[in-house]
Order: C-alpha cells, then structure tokens, then sequence
C-alpha cells in the first residue's frame, strides 16, 4: 500500500467518522446493503472492511460476516467491535489484501467493497480487486463498490469552507485533471484525506462490467442530502429521517446529479 495510506489510517481516523460527519454516509450506505444483499444467513465478505462498521450491524443482522483489512489497526478494531457484541460476532476480521483475497472460488454470496476501490489509484489494480471479488462469488453473488466522486473534494471543500486555504484548492484542479488525489500535508491536514482516486460515474459502470459483472445499479449515496447544513437532527428525527432517505432515493440514479454525491455505490451481480 501507499505509505501515506498507511499513515493516514494509523492516526485511528476511521474508528468514528462514520458516526461524526460521515453519518449520513453511513445511514444510506446500510439501506443500500439492505436493499440488494441476498438475505441473511448468507455469507458476506468486507473487503477493507475498516474498523468494522458495517461488518458489525450484517452481523447483528444474522449475516455471515468475514472482514479483512490492510491496517493493521482496523483489524484489531474490528475484532473489538466484534467481542463487544458476543451474541453476534463477525466470523473472521483478518488482514488482507482485495487484489489477492484468501477466499476459495464460489464461497461467499457477497463482497463488499466499500474503500478498497479510492485507494487503488493505478487502474490495473482496481481491475485485480474487481476480478478478485468476482472470482470468490457465487453464482449470482452481489458486489457491492463504493466509489468517491471525481467531484467529491470540490463538494466538500466548499461544505466545510476549506476553499479558504489557496492549497485546498491546488489539490482540488489536479483531482478533477487527472482523479488522483494527493494530500502534500498529511501529518498537518488529515482532514483533507489522503492518497485516493476519485471515479467518474460512468467510469465505475464500466470498470464493475469489464470484471464480468452484470450492473444492477449505479447509485448516489449522500446525493442531494449532502446540501444539507446538519443532516444530524434529521437522522434523529424518525418521520424526518424517512422524508430525507425518501428524497435522496428518488434521485440517486440520476445521471445528472450522480458526481454532485461525494460517494457512489455500484452493485453488481455475478
């Protein structure tokens, strides 16, 4: 892996974004799984599974859950969050690598795939990770991949004003240049992320297809309710958290708002 990647993610920067600023990301991230994972018991795979997020909820979900990580640190967060729930635990949480997966031929029907794709910035690699994934599918195994927004830096950047540094906004024209993002000041600004490759959203399409998948769907994640200020106080309101998940699902296929959502998510079918 990239040093910088290593680095990043070994400040522990992961354990609870998704619970901070990255919550909405997360609420729709587990509808989406709800919506197109075969149903539980089925055996999943979370490739660069983190800390174990998602891990941990498929498992409470009665799901058959395997995590492997590159760092190190997420696999010994994983196991914790899996220890914390013993009625529930993940079935594995190993490191690994997604372009070379330990797992046999046809045993899981389903891998997730939700980081390992923006941190694979040379495309013949995301091409091993995909083919991996497809190689340990069942027949009619989902794939599910999650992707970051060619546009998403520039969404964000003017969400939280970093626009205001002249070097937010350097990184911001090579990324929509060339999709490879660079943080030149990772120990001084982790907030503004680290090594990645941000997608086109036709470019997921074809890059999933091209791994021998059937594409069942192409869809935003935050999309529209990125706009909002403070997505917090919906998602605690039950009747105003449906009206949100409502909103943003009734456009998150469209073509014309799909980069203006700073991730994507692709679900294939083997």
């Amino acid at each position: 892996m990239d040093p910088d990647i290593v680095s990043h993610y070994a400040m522990g920067v992961e354990e609870d974004r998704l619970s901070t600023w990255g919550r909405l990301e997360r609420e729709r991230t587990l509808d989406l799984l709800g919506r197109f994972l075969p149903p539980a018991p089925a055996t999943v795979l979370d490739v660069g599974g983190g800390p174990g997020v998602y891990a941990v909820h498929l498992a409470r979900a009665g799901y058959d859950v395997h995590l492997i990580d590159p760092v190190g640190l997420h696999v010994e967060q994983a196991r914790a969050a899996s220890a914390a729930q013993p009625d529930a635990p993940l079935g594995s949480a190993e490191l690994g690598d997604a372009r070379a997966l330990a797992a046999g031929d046809r045993s899981v029907d389903a891998v997730l795939l939700l980081g390992p794709l923006y941190h694979l910035v040379d495309a013949k690699d995301r091409r091993r990770a995909l083919r991996e994934a497809r190689r340990v599918l069942r027949p009619g195994g989902v794939l599910a991949a999650a992707a970051i927004s060619r546009f998403g830096a520039t969404i964000d950047g003017l969400a939280t004003e970093a626009f205001r540094d002249p070097g937010f906004e350097a990184i911001v024209e090579a990324d929509q240049r060339r999709g490879h993002h660079r943080n030149p000041d990772l120990a001084g600004r982790p907030d503004w992320f680290t090594t990645a490759y941000f997608h086109l959203p036709d470019e997921l399409a074809v890059e999933v297809r091209d791994a021998g998948f059937a594409l069942e769907a192409l869809v935003a994640v935050e999309g529209v309710g990125r706009f909002l200020a403070d997505p917090a106080p919906w998602l605690e309101d039950p009747e105003l958290r449906g009206r949100l998940m409502r909103a943003i699902a009734r456009v998150e296929s469209e073509p014309s708002l799909l980069g203006a959502s700073p991730h994507l998510l692709a679900v294939g079918r083997a």
